[in-house]
């Protein structure tokens, strides 16, 4: 499950300015083992690793961008797994599963050591939902109290695109989320696919991805 801490947990610093000096992880004693801790809304979350279905469906929309390359040497876009995200302008930090950057900050990283990446540097940030962190991942639900959520922290920032794969029984399927409100921290709905649809993301990615495969979670 994952654990989000409250105000009761006493640290040296915020945790956002914990986590962009890498030190968040290591305060918590985390586990080296593939457990994700994020600052989400300014609060901590911690999630355990994914299951490996988690990383073949990731596995299945990375391998279109990388077939899309293929078929033409200009292609501008690269899919890349599981990097630092710094939301300076929100005072957050991710981990998306998956984000879409211009070929340039490929070339950037090649150059030489980067440590994480922001906002500006990609264009589209892609979550698979896990029982473990769904509601982390999708827009806040409305009542007494609205939290943040990684949906609106990306609208906030600026992303221009958000794809969500949610896998949760209840509600399977992919959207994909656009026009983003910065001063809202909201998205408009740019297209819906059940699982066993092919995802046809448009203009400027151009990209096909095969759903026939893809099922919720148990």
């Amino acid at each position: 499950m994952s654990v989000v801490a409250f105000a009761q947990l006493l640290l040296p610093d915020s945790p956002y300015a914990m986590w962009v000096r890498g030190e968040l992880g290591e305060y918590l004693r985390l586990p080296d083992d593939g457990t994700r801790v994020e600052v989400v809304g300014g609060e901590i979350v911690v999630s355990p690793a994914p299951v490996v279905t988690h990383a073949v469906f990731l596995s299945h929309i990375e391998r279109r961008f990388t077939l899309a390359l293929g078929s033409g040497p200009d292609f501008p876009w690269r899919a890349l797994q599981a990097i630092n995200l710094d939301l300076v302008e929100i005072g957050d930090g991710y981990v998306p599963d998956l984000v879409v950057v211009d070929a340039e900050v490929e070339e950037r990283a090649l150059d030489g050591d980067v440590a994480g990446l922001y906002p500006h540097d990609i264009v589209m940030a892609v979550e698979v939902t896990s029982p473990s962190n769904a509601r982390y991942d999708r827009r806040p639900m409305f009542g007494r109290q609205v939290k943040s959520t990684k949906w609106s922290g990306y609208a906030r920032s600026g992303v221009p695109y958000y794809l969500l794969v949610d896998r949760d029984p209840r509600q399977p399927g992919v959207t994909l989320f656009g026009e983003p409100n910065k001063g809202e921290g909201t998205y408009e709905v740019l297209g819906e696919w059940k699982f066993g649809e092919t995802v046809r993301l448009p203009k400027p990615f151009d990209v096909e991805i095969p759903t026939d495969r893809w099922k919720a979670w148990e």
